[in-house]
């Protein structure tokens, strides 16, 4: 490069003999001394060294020698100004090449070096050369290092030393030498050349940000040196990295040129420091709407809390996307679990709080809570310490009065409980890789649509993904892998849970999960639940299984279609609400469990794959369609598909409607459920009365509340063999559980009827 060529840039001072009056024995500024008239120079036309050149009497003991003019100083720069130099006479001085920094409105910028080296003359006659580089980057063999602020120079030389001397000087010489420091300047411009220090002390933000400008289209190169940034920069050029920097927290890195993991990964020398502003630059810059970690496998040492990464917010609301890459949490003590026990107080008077909370300060928002009548999945979702009141994700089913409740804090990956509100964030193929150490992810306390996609959770240590407030609303989790890592233990020792939900309008689409305590934990309504395969069983023959999926309201108007559960079942529950009796309302209502394939091996006979189970009293299954399913047990065969869990309160089959339980196929299992139930009835003694029992297999114990049809399929005969033409009177809900129907006829017959029923009111 040299831009005398290229540009055109007037580099090369005028010769003496264009005369002396663009020669200042001062600094060379507008107004200072010039040798023109001058009595101890002259111009001398013909040297058998120099041609023309200038003779100077030293007679001060600095005699300084610069060129009016001003000599640009651009940036990425560097300039050689070379003087050739002979003693003629008289005492012999000393040489160098020196220069004046003019900055903005022609103020001299101070701070400066502003000579090169010195060089004595030792005889007379003798040429000797003397030379001094000036540029902004502080690279080795730059004499003078002016950085950016410089925007011009007066160049020329010094005579130091004894006066009286005489010398005489050739015409200076100012060449652009910057090819000498960069290797193609055809491709990227380097830091240094805008007055980067590279020092990890100066502050290197204004030459980033300089070369960045300057760099028109090429590559910004950080060479080797550690840069301490300590303002956020902005840079849109393509980046390489030889060297480093270091940034306040605080302090915002956005490459929107250059926008992926690895290059913050380089810049920062850091995989972790790299993640960490990474993710800062994207959610802090629309220039980009996702951060490619470019299939880099990084690690982490502690929890990543999103709200201190990003530091300078807690809401946000536009589409951020983090994609193709892997995290691995690494073994440290920042991953153990914080756990607090401290006495509180509970009334149903305020569902969503627990008040007078003992070691309140200790508690940390994002925690589990556990304690007496504290159903799944219950969270601490803000802190009041001067209230000493804690918000609850979700309220308590028995807990009034005083007690003491635990509270588990599990330490998350990717933790976004400092956000108030996060909306449309999503991992895509992100692998995340908990080692055993860490949970998943923890999301924001409200927001809509967080989306993972093709993730992999693997060995989790306490959950997978936790939503700690509402920040679940929308949820997408679509074709993700959740591995357990505790598949070596049996069901009922396991702890671990992978999904946890408490908003409307979640969609868990065509996941896969092995052997977690439960799949999903879902408290919100509105969701679909679809082509996910899901297993938690274990080698323990007659083996209890757990929930897969865990329904915690009442009337969830959710649908469960084409997945595969496997060694696990469906419990319904209404272990969130705070009066769990049933006073009025829906009940259990509004779920559709339709063309599932459920699988078990090894399973206790008593096992069932839908398990309603109250939390109170008097509640009824008033709208469920179970249909299309196929039910399949594996070397045992199972009593039945469906149970009620009586721990609490048994259904009231009295108010069920709306039950539909047909279309399924049953392989091994003892009792094939339906509703409406159609039996076929035959009666071989003449009898006035026929009493036709449905138990065992109308759904969830209910009553044969009706009649839909009853309908003789076998001639009727007296106790003569005579053939009868009657019609019965039907009356359900006999028997001493209400699932017989009684028939009456007008007088004794015998023959057989095909009856079909109906648990419905």
């Amino acid at each position: 490069m040299n831009k005398a060529i290229t540009d055109g840039v007037l580099l090369m001072p005028p010769a003496f003999a264009n005369g002396l009056d663009q020669w200042s024995s001062g600094d060379g500024t507008p107004g200072s001394d010039t040798y023109d008239g001058a009595a101890n120079a002259a111009f001398v036309p013909a040297d058998q060294d120099f041609a023309g050149c200038l003779e100077l009497v030293k007679t001060t003991s600095l005699q300084k020698l610069r060129y009016m003019g001003e000599t640009p100083l651009l940036p990425g720069c560097y300039l050689r100004v070379t003087a050739r130099v002979k003693a003629i006479s008289g005492n012999l001085p000393n040489v160098r090449i020196a220069g004046w920094a003019g900055g903005a409105g022609g103020a001299h910028v101070n701070g400066l070096t502003e000579i090169g080296s010195s060089t004595t003359l030792t005889n007379y006659g003798d040429v000797v050369e003397v030379s001094a580089i000036i540029g902004a980057g502080n690279r080795t063999g730059v004499d003078m290092v002016w950085g950016a602020a410089p925007l011009y120079g007066h160049f020329g030389l010094d005579l130091t030393g004894p006066n009286g001397g005489v010398v005489r000087i050739d015409d200076l010489v100012v060449e652009d030498i910057t090819s000498a420091f960069l290797r193609d300047m055809m491709n990227w411009v380097d830091v240094r050349d805008f007055g980067a220090i590279g020092d990890g002390v100066a502050n290197d933000s204004a030459a980033f940000e300089a070369a960045d400008s300057a760099a028109n289209g090429r590559g910004v190169l950080v060479s080797k040196g550690t840069y301490r940034l300590a303002d956020s920069v902005t840079l849109h050029s393509k980046m390489l990295f030889e060297g480093t920097v270091t940034m306040p927290d605080s302090a915002i890195f956005s490459l929107t040129g250059d926008y992926d993991l690895p290059t913050y990964i380089d810049a920062f020398g850091s995989e972790e420091i790299g993640f960490r502003k990474a993710l800062q630059s994207l959610m802090n810059n629309s220039d980009h709407e996702s951060l490619d970690m470019g299939g880099r496998r990084i690690g982490i040492s502690a929890p990543l809390d999103m709200a201190q990464v990003v530091n300078n917010k807690n809401t946000y609301a536009q589409r951020r996307v983090v994609r193709n890459g892997q995290i691995i949490a690494s073994t440290s003590t920042a991953w153990d679990t914080d756990e607090v026990t401290s006495v509180a107080t509970y009334s149903s008077a305020d569902i969503f709080k627990l008040s007078n909370v003992a070691n309140i300060a200790n508690i940390a928002e994002g925690s589990l809570v556990e304690g007496s009548g504290v159903g799944r999945e219950i969270y601490v979702r803000d802190v009041n310490l001067g209230a000493q009141e804690i918000t609850l994700s979700e309220p308590l089913y028995d807990a009034e009065g005083t007690q003491t409740f635990t509270f588990k804090r599990f330490k998350y990956m990717i933790d976004f409980s400092g956000f108030d509100l996060l909306t449309s964030f999503s991992f895509d193929s992100v692998d995340f890789q908990c080692s055993g150490i860490a949970s998943g992810i923890m999301l924001a306390k409200q927001g809509v649509l967080f989306h993972l996609k093709d993730c992999y959770f693997t060995r989790p240590k306490n959950r997978g993904v936790s939503s700690l407030g509402t920040g679940c609303q929308g949820m997408l989790i679509d074709r993700c892998h959740f591995v357990s890592g505790e598949n070596g233990l049996t069901t009922q020792d396991r702890q671990v849970i992978a999904i946890n939900g408490n908003a409307n309008d979640i969609k868990i689409r065509n996941n896969w999960a092995s052997q977690f305590k439960h799949f999903l934990v879902l408290s919100g309504g509105s969701g679909v639940i679809t082509g996910n395969h899901f297993f938690q069983g274990d080698a323990v023959t007659g083996g209890i299984r757990s929930a897969g999926i865990v329904l915690q309201k009442l009337n969830p108007s959710t649908t469960i279609s084409g997945n595969y559960i496997d060694n696990c079942h469906i419990e319904w529950t209404n272990e969130h609400d705070v009066d769990p009796d049933y006073t009025g309302g829906f009940s259990f209502s509004a779920l559709t469990v339709t063309d599932n394939v459920f699988l078990n091996g090894l399973v206790a006979p008593w096992f069932s794959y839908i398990v309603v189970k109250p939390y109170g009293q008097g509640h009824s299954i008033k709208g469920l369609n179970v249909s299309g399913n196929m039910f399949k047990s594996i070397g045992t065969v199972i009593d039945r598909v469906d149970r009620v869990d009586t721990t609490f309160a048994d259904i009231n089959p009295d108010g069920m409607r709306d039950v539909l339980f047909t279309g399924n196929s049953f392989n091994n299992i003892s009792v094939a459920t339906r509703n409406p139930y159609t039996l076929k009835h035959s009666e071989n003694t003449p009898a006035a009365t026929w009493s036709v029992p449905f138990a065992p297999f109308l759904p969830f114990g209910g009553k044969t509340q009706t009649i839909l049809s009853a309908v003789v399929t076998e001639r009727l005969r007296n106790a003569s063999n005579g053939t009868e033409y009657l019609a019965p009177y039907a009356e359900g809900e006999k028997g001493s559980n209400g699932d017989n129907v009684e028939l009456y006829w007008e007088k004794p017959v015998r023959g057989t009827v095909t009856l079909t029923v109906s648990v419905d009111k």
